[in-house]
């Protein structure tokens, strides 16, 4: 769980929740339920029912407002009302955050495997940002519960209205709720979901030797020296700025934040830009900091990566790219930025 919890958290990209609280429920519901199996689609039977479950909100509000055992129970039972079948494996809808790790303590609570695979690759912060999406499946049913005990089904018309409509019900349950959306068949996630995303996890979290391991690329080294951060909307939503030090010193790289760290800009100039993944690690421990955690003075170390190929497609850009976001700014790989 150790390794698992920080893989996410650098693979979350500031965004996806504290892996701290999905940490230690996971560990808490393995101690009681016992070991969760982590299986592949090719384990699976092509009618087999995947349950795609992530929590959507405000990070800052999930922090303090984390789900129970109940929430995950309320939408596998509406799950298996709608179907007729019980679903067959739990999994992660982005691999970021505590988006990656939380379905570990929902798997076991409802003693069902980990699919080895997940929707993003990192965390995005709208609903439609899957590479299921992506992928052209329909988004025909979403189900959702938050911590009073309301359960909605949501029958959108397609991934923008699933965003928009599960948006409204999440800010109506306080900026926090619990999500399964994309229900599939194992045959309908061929080639649909990112596969291998827990095991990258795992071994990310494992690495010694960080950029090597991310192939990432180091924009700066510092101090940060302001932070403005407001949740909005069901977001969390700011900027924040790192002065350089030592050889970096005399630079400043400001971060612009939507749950995920989404560009990052110096001297006006694109460093790096959604969907190549920035992430903000403490310099001293190599341990990810999510953009609920930043405060001033921090040091900190900036890296920035490529993203998986899949959101480099026209598709993927038009979903999860800087337009998406509102920037002006055309997208270039990581990679090209840096040489």
């Amino acid at each position: 769980m150790k390794a698992l919890a920080r893989g996410c958290a650098i693979l979350g990209t500031g965004g996806g929740g504290d892996v701290r609280t999905g940490a230690l429920a996971a560990t808490l519901a393995i101690r009681k339920y016992g070991p969760v199996p982590l299986i592949t689609l090719d384990e699976l039977e092509d009618d087999a029912l995947v349950v795609p479950l992530s929590g959507i909100g405000a990070p800052t509000v999930s922090h303090e407002m984390p789900h129970g055992e109940d929430e995950p129970r309320r939408i596998v039972e509406e799950i298996e009302r709608i179907f007729g079948r019980r679903p067959r494996a739990i999994m992660s809808s982005e691999i970021g955050g505590a988006n990656g790790v939380a379905p570990v303590a929902w798997a076991a609570q409802l003693g069902l495997p980990l699919l080895d695979a997940d929707g993003m690759g990192r965390a995005f912060p709208e609903v439609q940002m899957v590479s299921m999406y992506v992928a052209g499946l329909p988004a025909n049913l979403v189900v959702m519960s938050d911590v009073v005990g309301n359960v909605i089904t949501l029958k959108p018309v397609d991934g923008l209205w699933s965003e928009r409509l599960a948006r409204a019900v999440c800010v109506a349950s306080g900026s926090t709720a619990l999500m399964a959306d994309y229900v599939l068949t194992a045959a309908e996630a061929r080639g649909a979901v990112i596969e291998g995303t827990v095991t990258r996890a795992l071994a990310i979290g494992a690495a010694t030797d960080l950029e090597g391991a991310l192939g990432a690329k180091r924009l700066i080294t510092g101090k940060l020296t302001d932070v403005e951060r407001h949740t909005t909307g069901g977001f969390v939503r700011g900027t924040a700025a790192i002065e350089g030090t030592g050889a970096d010193r005399g630079r400043t790289l400001t971060l612009e934040l939507q749950n995920e760290n989404l560009v990052a800009l110096e001297n006006g100039q694109v460093r790096a830009i959604v969907p190549d993944l920035i992430t903000v690690i403490d310099t001293e421990t190599e341990t990810a900091i999510q953009t609920e955690g930043l405060r001033y003075g921090q040091r900190v170390t900036v890296l920035a990566w490529p993203c998986d190929p899949l959101w480099r497609t026209p598709k993927g850009l038009e979903t999860a790219g800087p337009k998406a976001f509102g920037y002006d700014f055309a997208y270039v790989p990581v990679e090209e930025l840096h040489g």
